[in-house]
């Protein structure tokens, strides 16, 4: 038998590490977010922002307004990854904390789980277990930073996170460079829907002018502009705050049902001023204000 020349041995040797090398390069795992395969993702996952880096400010949040909940996207139960997961019957009264992550481009024009076609610039979000669609104020913790999104697809299933926002979702809560983040997840019912506490409820079919009406000032009266379950991070958006206003920046501490740290400012005894408070933190933070009385 012909033995192979030392120059073989080497070349074959090289050829073996290149295989395993793009091996290891070939996908990161699984998918974090969708019940289909159709409408999977998540940051961290072969995902990505877009090409270019885009200015998500000016895109309006999701405006909360009476859906029928369809059959398409509401499977009950359903499983994925050897999970079965069951509906809730309902979002009213929904309210959880945990991480959140977010899908961009690499799901971009695919079908999300009730059919629709995913847009990474839109105010959209996937949640494992709430009625599609449905809506929901998303905190950020760490900032104070909220948007509202509509619920139209299924998951995040990876990394215990409980909800992938949209990429320009994920921007605006000024996360979509870590990947993720923590966060308070509240649903919206759309029947008593107010975008803050100055402004009269409305259910939004068609676009309205929404007419304003100053709520009762008194000596104790705030505007609430962040929460958070550490005083590092409520420290945090008090610094950023301080100047913007004449009036105080202060933390309140609650200890039940769990250590919370809200930041107020205030008190603000007139209802003209009360609005260009709330109008002058919104511009200034994008921050979305409402009225306390401590």
């Amino acid at each position: 038998m012909k033995v192979p020349s030392k120059n073989c041995i080497a070349l074959y040797a090289v050829l073996l590490l290149s295989v395993a090398w793009l091996h290891g390069c070939g996908g990161s795992g699984a998918s974090s977010s969708g019940a289909s395969s159709s409408s999977s993702g998540g940051y961290g996952y072969g995902d990505g922002p877009p090409p270019k880096d885009i200015d998500v400010s000016g895109l309006p949040d999701a405006v909360p307004k009476l859906e029928p909940i369809t059959k398409a996207g509401n499977k009950n139960p359903y499983t994925v990854m050897g999970k079965t997961y069951q509906l809730l019957p309902t979002s009213r009264g929904f309210r959880e904390h945990g991480i959140a992550s977010w899908y961009g481009n690499k799901f971009h024009g695919r079908k999300t789980s009730n059919g629709e076609t995913y847009d990474m610039y839109g105010m959209t979000a996937a949640h494992k277990t709430l009625p599609i669609p449905s809506y929901v104020r998303v905190t950020n913790m760490e900032n104070g930073r909220s948007v509202v999104v509509r619920v139209n697809d299924r998951g995040p299933f990876h990394g215990g996170r409980i909800i992938d926002l949209s990429y320009a979702g994920a921007k605006k809560l000024g996360y979509s460079a870590n990947g993720t983040a923590n966060v308070e997840v509240v649903a919206i019912d759309p029947r008593d829907y107010q975008p803050n506490a100055v402004v009269q409820p409305h259910i939004v079919e068609t676009p309205v002018v929404v007419s304003v009406k100053p709520p009762i000032v008194t000596d104790n009266t705030y505007l609430q502009v962040g929460a958070f379950s550490t005083q590092v991070a409520a420290d945090k958006l008090s610094e950023r705050l301080h100047g913007i206003s004449e009036y105080p920046v202060v933390i309140r501490q609650l200890q039940e049902p769990q250590s919370l740290y809200k930041v107020l400012v205030g008190p603000v005894e007139d209802k003209v001023k009360l609005l260009d408070l709330s109008n002058l933190l919104k511009q200034a933070e994008k921050l979305s204000p409402f009225v306390v009385y401590e």
